[in-house]
């Protein structure tokens, strides 16, 4: 029988309960990987006939963390961000996303102000998955039709994430569901 949802889930909750830091978020990495890798679970989830945006899989009650399906129609190419004081894992289901990883070049002290420079660029393809700890300034972009599968560590839309302007250097605060 293929790895499935409910199977992921179960896993997510003994992993990070057992170690809810960089180790046990690797574990769930690998499991997102294995579920990507599930035919049913993408044509369900992700396929052509899911409903279209941003859908909630799950959100435990405990632990806080969320599973989310994106489901996007239009290609996007988002600004450097962070996801605060949460953790997110991406996991590709079609298409692709091409990941930068971005450091900051300044000390961080200007809560206005961010100097960035790309530390890591790679391609997430179907069934690849890319963990970002608390903090992480990544930016994403995809084509149309793209999906994927990301998992936080709370609800993005509860707790403060920033933006960064890369020809400006202003940092703005997210608003809910501009998460990506």
């Amino acid at each position: 029988m293929a790895y499935n949802l409910d199977q992921f889930i179960a896993d997510c909750r003994a992993e990070l309960k057992r170690d809810p830091g960089p180790k046990g978020r690797e574990e769930v990495r690998a499991r997102l990987e294995r579920l990507l890798n599930n035919p049913d679970f993408v044509e369900t989830y992700c396929g052509d006939n899911a409903p279209r945006g941003l859908k909630v899989l799950y959100e435990d009650p405990e632990l806080k963390f969320q599973i989310l399906a994106h489901i996007n129609d239009k290609a996007r190419v988002s600004p450097p961000h962070d996801h605060g004081a949460s953790w997110a894992i991406y996991g590709q289901a079609k298409l692709w996303t091409d990941m930068i990883e971005w450091k900051r070049d300044d000390d961080g002290q200007d809560p206005k102000h961010a100097k960035l420079s790309p530390e890591k660029k790679y391609r997430l393809n179907p069934g690849h998955a890319g963990i970002y700890q608390d903090g992480k300034i990544h930016s994403i972009d995809y084509p149309d039709k793209s999906r994927f599968v990301r998992v936080t560590g709370t609800n993005l839309d509860n707790i403060t994430r920033i933006r960064i302007d890369l020809k400006s250097g202003e940092v703005h605060q997210m608003t809910p569901q501009q998460a990506t």
